[in-house]
């Protein structure tokens, strides 16, 4: 689904409001003003992206609100990627999005283990900080994950340890916010698919600030290679 300039300018702007976590509020003048634009050219785009189905939007009594939909965000992730290439910076490939979750707390036992660990600073480049960060996909980024399962995953090898048995897992090289990461897949995993855990070299939450219910995007590399800048 294709969409003008105008219109897309008009998206990006309902996106930096917060429409892709969740309805916000949004009048003519409002978005005139971030549009540099007058309010009929405002409400203009606004009903556009609501007829191409790029936003939803509600009325209530205290305004209107308007959400980005699933369609937005991929144009979006569009543009992202086309700007890559335009100022020479490597296509980020796959561009996942979605919010932080706290996880039930057994990132940190299994990164602790020897075996897992020494694997895990592998696919890393540099040791593994002792935790991982969960983060809940949006809708629109669930057929980016289903194509991202295709690629070639890093198998993480199970072993035995105190009469114990460990699984097996795969791990897939990734960056959020700038630095590198991994996306890491029990064998049996009680995850619903709309979940991804990362690991890394630093702790994220702190490194990046983050808290439960932030916004996040996740960059998979089309190609199976690990950036040791």
């Amino acid at each position: 689904m294709t969409i003008d300039a105008g219109d897309l300018a008009c998206l990006k702007a309902i996106a930096l409001l917060g429409g892709c976590r969740g309805p916000v509020h949004v009048s003519s003048q409002s978005l005139a003003a971030a549009l540099g634009a007058s309010p009929q050219t405002a409400a203009r785009r606004l009903k556009s992206l609501e007829s191409g189905l790029f936003v939803t939007r509600s009325v209530r009594p205290a305004g209107q609100y308007v959400t980005v939909s699933r369609a937005g965000e991929e144009a979006l992730h569009r543009e992202y990627s086309e700007y890559c290439q335009l100022f020479g910076r490597a296509s980020p490939g796959f561009v996942m999005t979605g919010h932080v979750v706290s996880g039930v707390g057994e990132g940190r036992y299994y990164m602790a283990l020897p075996p897992y660990h020494e694997q895990f600073a592998g696919v890393l480049g540099e040791d593994p900080f002792p935790g991982t960060l969960n983060i809940r996909l949006d809708g629109a980024s669930l057929p980016v994950r289903k194509r991202v399962d295709a690629l070639d995953w890093i198998p993480i090898h199970g072993f035995v340890a105190e009469d114990r048995t460990f699984g097996d897992a795969r791990a897939l090289p990734c960056r959020i916010g700038g630095y590198r990461c991994a996306i890491v897949v029990p064998g049996r995993t009680h995850y619903p698919e709309d979940i991804i855990e990362l690991i890394a070299g630093v702790p994220l939450r702190e490194t990046l600030g983050l808290s439960d219910m932030d916004r996040v995007a996740v960059e998979v590399p089309e190609r199976d290679e690990v950036d040791h800048d």
